[in-house]
């Protein structure tokens, strides 16, 4: 049996993986590294300060500061890898950092979400994981391994809106110069959204619909199940839906449950896979942060795509009575209308719960017509 001895690199470009020999170099490809030791990644200009002895590791942002972490322009490139550790990882900070990234002299970012949702991780808390498109390897640090080519340029900016001072952001931005990227070559874009509490029978949009040549990565994806209304109840019956290239009414792809779309089966609780998993399983507080990649499968889209998933939940006859208290509003059953349920009717119903998702996809422009980040207020409210 041949062993090989060398393990292609995969680079998440063009639609597709493609696989690049780690024994080859690409003719005219330089590497560079943005950090606090060389923010602008200039060439022999890193690790000055202190005599070169680690004299700037980190560095603060003020409330209201933007600070830039990497930036290019007039070159071609692929951003390989982002790694980032604060000292402040409480739930208004995660919220309350925005990281926007802009292509080719765009105005507009293709990227803008919370710092923490971005990373892979929601509901404003840190978690131990591991995946394929972002990690935290013992829950203190940020991974983003999704390349991201460009071809006039690029910056990656980070903005403190919690309110409060940041001591002390250590960040690695890197990079390749050079890149040839073909008019095949798509663009990465990012979009946050939150809905609390969701609408009863509507259906939460993961990414809403985008017009456009492209890919959908997949997201991840935070909810706070309502305890007032539905107590201790199952809130993941609802299926993930895909709309695809003209459909309306109806989609063209959909799944069978909330867990059976993260790869699971009767419940969730926490795990972490490649492409797949569930990285806060808070049953006590009824929060749930999970995530899927469609790396190995992908989702392409030629004209438009938009991504829903349904807020249904389940509970047994001899439960459902526990939801019945004086003043709660009604439980209607899952299907077409609003027929309620009766007081130990078990079964399928409608939900409305706090749901919020990072949605990731590639596309063949620098920019999106999506909806600037919803305020601070709004993404920390509750957590």
């Amino acid at each position: 049996m041949r062993i090989l001895s060398v393990i292609p690199v995969l680079l998440l470009l063009n639609g597709a993986v493609r696989a690049q020999p780690l024994y080859t170099i690409p003719e005219g490809v330089e590497t560079r590294w943005a950090s606090p030791e060389n923010p602008a990644g200039e060439k022999g200009k890193a690790a000055q300060t202190n005599a070169g002895r680690k004299g700037r590791p980190a560095v603060p942002i003020q409330p209201g500061e933007s600070l830039t972490l990497a930036e290019v322009r007039g070159r071609s490139g692929t951003v390989r890898r982002i790694w980032a550790t604060i000292n402040d990882r409480s739930p208004e900070m995660l919220r309350g950092l925005r990281i926007d990234m802009y292509w080719d002299g765009a105005d507009k970012p293709a990227v803008s979400a919370p710092f923490g949702d971005f990373f892979g991780t929601g509901l404003g808390r840190m978690a131990a994981f591991q995946s394929a498109a972002f990690a935290s390897p013992e829950g203190r640090s940020f991974n983003c391994y999704l390349p991201m080519p460009f071809r006039k340029g690029m910056k990656i900016v980070v903005t403190n809106e919690s309110g409060k001072l940041l001591n002390a952001i250590f960040y690695d931005v890197d990079y390749t110069l050079g890149d040839r990227h073909g008019a095949e070559v798509l663009y990465f874009h990012a979009h946050w959204r939150r809905e609390s509490p969701t609408t009863i029978q509507r259906d939460f949009e993961i990414l809403p619909r985008i017009a456009g040549k492209g890919r959908y990565i997949g997201s991840n994806i935070g909810v706070i199940a309502s305890r007032h209304l539905y107590a201790s109840s199952w809130w993941g019956e609802g299926e993930v839906k895909v709309y695809l290239d003209g459909d309306t009414e109806l989609p063209t792809l959909s799944g069978t449950g909330t867990e059976d779309y993260i790869g699971t089966g009767w419940g969730q609780g926490q795990y972490a896979h490649l492409y797949q998993g569930c990285h806060v399983a808070d049953r006590a507080g009824m929060r749930y942060g999970f995530y899927r990649y469609h790396i190995p499968d992908p989702v392409y889209f030629h004209k438009d795509i938009r991504v829903t998933i349904q807020q249904i939940g389940y509970m047994g006859e001899d439960a459902m009575g526990t939801i019945y208290k004086a003043g709660q509003p009604p439980v209607y059953k899952a299907g077409p209308g609003q027929v309620r349920k009766e007081m130990l009717e078990g079964g399928l119903f409608e939900r409305q719960d706090d749901w919020s998702s990072c949605a990731y996809f590639y596309l063949d422009q620098p920019v999106n017509p999506l909806p600037a980040l919803a305020p601070v207020s709004e993404r920390v409210k509750g957590l």
